[in-house]
């Protein structure tokens, strides 16, 4: 399915660029713009925004690094 009609990004697109990333580096945060990088690709208009994170969401291998976990509970432990 397409998610992205400016930059042609489709669902399958994103998944592999998640899945590609997370093998490289365990440790990796993915975003939107990442993802767009790693497939040379830029966002023109945003229109995409809310489908194209919807999508990162539905992929398995998208967690949060336990390290970087509760961090903001951590911050404010020691404020």
């Amino acid at each position: 399915m397409i998610i992205c009609s400016c930059a042609h990004v489709t669902d399958r697109d994103i998944h592999n660029a998640i899945d590609w990333m997370r093998a490289s580096d365990e440790h990796v945060v993915i975003t939107p713009g990442r993802i767009y990088r790693a497939l040379g690709k830029k966002p023109t208009c945003g229109g995409c925004v809310k489908l194209f994170v919807a999508n990162m969401r539905s992929n398995p291998s998208l967690s949060v690094p336990r390290e970087l976990c509760n961090l903001r509970a951590d911050l404010n432990k020691t404020a």
